[in-house]
């Protein structure tokens, strides 16, 4: 069967996975819209690593309408959490083959996006639906253009079937993503892993608003957001990866950052950055907020970092504009109300 990737949401995540699979040999197509779509149209994606740049010419679609979806192709769901659902109702009823199948009940779908949502989603529209846990320090801020900065692999999946489980398909593809410069492995218990990593991306608020400064302030608020977290999921009999499993995993895979790159910034600091009005951040500490409800734990660190991240994305301000101190007693401020 020839097997081609259908990347919906280049962007960092979409644009280097898209990438990386595209110079290892396989068929590619890239899904994007607007000045970032036009510009991969006209100029192909450059992709800056650690190794150099390269500028690929990777086929690009606007949607499924230029597409002709065919059994063998399988679909990378790359878009932010808020833009899932759109997403998914298109894809889903588009046609497969001569045939006219539904892709929704012929392809598999791999969620290559953070938060614990959008399986859940997709399984109403996809029946094979597919889960990852990515771990891939990447940006895209320019139209056309993504960046990568760690080492020595691009970066570190972690993929299982969604509800649970493991088959043949999701092994070929962390095959195909292994042998295209990642770490991927396949684990029967990929939502254990997505909660850890959940847990680890509550911190995107905090670079969201303030940026990366010198100082422990900024890592201390991060540390309270997790720490509810943590309370959250124990309450609520919720599996999670440990640090310590993420941080070993993430050794000999991504642990080394790139001489002179600098470090980045997160993915929800890139959205207020290039200014779209909205972020993942419902997703992310609002998960927590909505969990801490569902079994009565206060969130307030979570929710207050909710509330101030949409502000902010409404608002179109610009990220890190925030001072640590301010923020520190803005939560100081929402504890002493929750409690």
């Amino acid at each position: 069967m020839d097997k081609r990737y259908i990347v919906i949401g280049a962007g960092a995540v979409g644009g280097v996975v898209g990438a990386r699979l595209h110079r290892a040999g396989h068929r590619v197509v890239l899904v994007a819209r607007g000045d970032h779509g036009a510009a991969l149209r006209e100029r192909g994606l450059t992709v800056h690593g650690p190794a150099g740049t390269d500028t690929l010419p990777i086929p690009v679609a606007a949607g499924p309408q230029e597409v002709e979806l065919r059994d063998g192709d399988v679909l990378l769901l790359a878009v932010k959490t808020q833009d899932t659902a759109a997403a998914l109702g298109v894809w889903a009823d588009q046609p497969v083959g001569p045939d006219g199948g539904r892709a929704g009940a012929r392809l598999p779908l791999v969620c290559l996006q953070n938060g614990v949502e959008n399986e859940r989603l997709a399984l109403r529209h996809f029946r094979r639906v597919y889960g990852a846990m990515v771990v891939l320090p990447a940006a895209y801020l320019t139209p056309g253009e993504v960046r990568t900065w760690r080492g020595p692999r691009t970066g570190l999946l972690v993929l299982g079937r969604y509800p649970g489980g493991a088959d043949d398909t999701v092994r070929d593809i962390a095959a195909d993503l292994t042998a295209a410069d990642f770490r991927a492995e396949v684990a029967e218990d990929v939502l254990r892993w997505k909660y850890g990593k959940l847990v680890d991306n509550l911190a995107n608020a905090v670079d969201a608003l303030c940026g990366q400064r010198p100082g422990a302030e900024s890592g201390e608020l991060a540390v309270r957001a997790r720490t509810e977290a943590v309370a959250v999921l124990e309450r609520s009999g919720i599996a999670y990866a440990a640090p310590a499993e993420l941080a070993e995993l993430r050794r000999g895979a991504v642990d080394e950052l790139a001489p002179g790159a600098g470090a980045g910034h997160g993915s929800t600091w890139q959205s207020l950055k290039r200014g779209g009005g909205s972020a993942e951040v419902d997703y992310l500490n609002g998960e927590i907020v909505l969990l801490g409800r569902r079994c009565g734990v206060p969130t307030p660190v979570n929710e207050l970092f909710q509330e101030l991240v949409n502000r902010w994305a409404r608002e179109r301000r610009e990220p890190g504009s925030l001072a640590p101190a301010e923020l520190a007693e803005l939560v100081e401020l929402a504890g002493r109300a929750a409690g």
